[in-house]
């Protein structure tokens, strides 16, 4: 199907069909991608910064860089790129903080602990596990798990799982590369799945 058949049938635009089109001068698809992922990069940011007004400060600048600098961005790259742009500024916003140290998940919210205590998969479909406990409950497991794996494991979980992307876009957003994040979520998986047994979930990460 191509784009022209796409939107004459009322499809939500990719980010590409977007940037292109603000690169022609059309402001309001890039309007579109800030509303797009505005919210979540904020809080992707408040991780790094633990303070919601410099979240949303760095999230604006983040978008305004781009928009000032309209850089060539592949196909299929522009939030990989986006969020790649907003952790370096948050990076030199705590340059006298270690990197990893200055990330957590204390902004996370309920998708993540039903993506992870459903057996890691992203499809949204329930699970005995889902079904036993409240999502106050399943949150506050999250959190104490969360807490107690390494910063670096907590952030790729986040990116794969959470913002749903790819191997290669959580690689190019934490500078390494696709078998270093095989490798990273792997151990977060384990280092996770390890701590739910100790909340008493047994059947996370299967």
């Amino acid at each position: 199907m191509t784009l022209t058949q796409q939107g004459a049938q009322g499809i939500e635009k990719n980010d590409d069909v977007l940037y292109r089109q603000y690169l022609e001068g059309d402001t309001a698809s890039y309007d579109e991608l800030m509303i797009r992922y505005g919210d979540r990069l904020t809080f992707y940011l408040y991780g790094y910064l633990h303070d919601m007004n410099d979240a949303e400060d760095l999230m604006i600048e983040a978008f305004a860089r781009i928009m000032a600098k309209k850089p060539k961005i592949g196909e299929g790259a522009f939030k990989a790129y986006l969020y790649k742009t907003a952790r370096n500024l948050a990076l030199r916003h705590q340059e006298r903080e270690r990197r990893m140290q200055a990330f957590s998940i204390d902004a996370l919210d309920g998708e993540l602990a039903d993506i992870v205590l459903a057996n890691g998969s992203p499809s949204g479909e329930s699970s005995p596990v889902e079904e036993e406990m409240g999502q106050a409950e399943r949150n506050r497991i999250l959190h104490v798990c969360l807490d107690r794996i390494e910063p670096e494991l907590k952030e790729v979980l986040w990116l794969i799982y959470f913002e749903g992307m790819s191997y290669s876009q959580a690689a190019s957003v934490m500078k390494v590369n696709s078998k270093r994040i095989d490798h990273l979520l792997q151990r977060g998986k384990r280092q996770m799945r390890n701590e739910l047994v100790l909340e008493g979930i047994m059947n996370a990460f299967g």
